[in-house]
């Protein structure tokens, strides 16, 4: 299938299984059948619902965090900063319901806008500055992460609200609250995605970024829209770790930003742009809590289980550039 094809099938959204077999999420799910059907036959308690609903509120962190990247990646971009960004912001957001005082809410829209912020100064450094995208969030990362050491003093900042933490380890019946704020943010990401002339703009950009400004695409807007987008997605899962944690951690996410990526790479998108659907990120990030969780039941060497999963996504990448 040629690459024009592929995205034109990305646009169009269809879920027919011809299609699905033909597109990104062909792989993303007979992976995810395959390791979840291993992990069965390993461990006789990894379908129980406790454990499925156990994986799927591990996975949600990452799996916000790998929205925004998604979109940074399907133009041709990358975000080291996600982790750091989404310290800051629920160290921030702790920091001011606890030092300042202020309501609950002012400190959830303060972290909101902290990652917002950082996404926008993302965005403008790659679009208007003209620097490499690694660089510049490699950057913003150390920029984060020192912040929130410093208005921490280098020490969680906890005894905020009771009521916070139903962002994190609430349940409305059998659901995690924060498995419903994922399946909400995809689902708002794939309207943006697929139902836009924003999403269509996204994949042009990095099909052919040259190509989509000389059809009178505002690349420099889109870019900055994609940062801004990863910057918020970071502080919304600042807002469930917050909740899960019940303090405010200024070391926390160290290393998310791998995990979020390999989400997206184990979900098809292609990591040159271009190619691939936010659903198979969604798959990319469940998959990836699975091995996390099959592992631990079987009992593997925490030391080989990063060995293992290396070499999945090395796997991953290989198969989809044959794709």
């Amino acid at each position: 299938m040629s690459h024009n094809a592929t995205i034109t099938e990305t646009k169009q959204g269809g879920i027919g299984l011809g299609r699905i077999l033909h597109s990104p999420l062909a792989l993303p799910l007979i992976g995810l059948i395959v390791v979840s059907l291993l992990m069965g036959f390993a461990s006789e308690n990894f379908f129980s619902v406790s454990n499925i609903m156990n994986v799927l509120r591990q996975v949600s962190i990452i799996g916000i965090l790998a929205v925004g990247m998604t979109f940074v990646i399907l133009t041709g971009g990358i975000d080291l900063s996600v982790g750091a960004v989404m310290a800051l912001s629920g160290t921030i957001t702790a920091g001011m319901m606890v030092n300042m005082g202020l309501p609950g809410a002012i400190g959830l829209l303060a972290g909101l806008g902290v990652g917002l912020g950082l996404g926008l100064f993302n965005g403008f450094m790659v679009a208007w500055g003209r620097m490499p995208a690694i660089i510049v969030t490699l950057a913003t990362m150390g920029i984060a992460r020192g912040f929130g050491l410093l208005y921490s003093g280098g020490y969680p900042i906890s005894g905020i609200p009771s009521w916070v933490s139903w962002f994190g380890i609430g349940r409305v019946g059998i659901v995690p609250v924060p498995v419903i704020a994922m399946v909400v943010i995809y689902a708002l990401a794939w309207v943006l995605l697929q139902r836009t002339a924003f999403g269509r703009h996204v994949y042009a950009i990095g099909g052919n970024e040259l190509a989509a400004k000389l059809s009178g695409v505002k690349t420099r807007r889109v870019k900055l829209a994609v940062y801004a987008l990863s910057g918020l997605t970071s502080s919304f899962a600042a807002i469930v770790l917050t909740g899960r944690l019940m303090s405010g951690q200024p070391n926390a996410g160290v290393g998310f930003e791998l995990d979020a990526i390999a989400a997206v790479v184990l979900g098809g998108t292609a990591i040159a742009g271009g190619r691939g659907l936010i659903l198979g990120t969604l798959i990319g990030a469940i998959l990836l809590g699975i091995l996390n969780n099959g592992l631990n039941l079987m009992g593997i060497n925490p030391y080989m289980q990063d060995v293992i999963k290396g070499l999945i996504i090395l796997l991953a990448i290989y198969i989809g550039r044959e794709w």
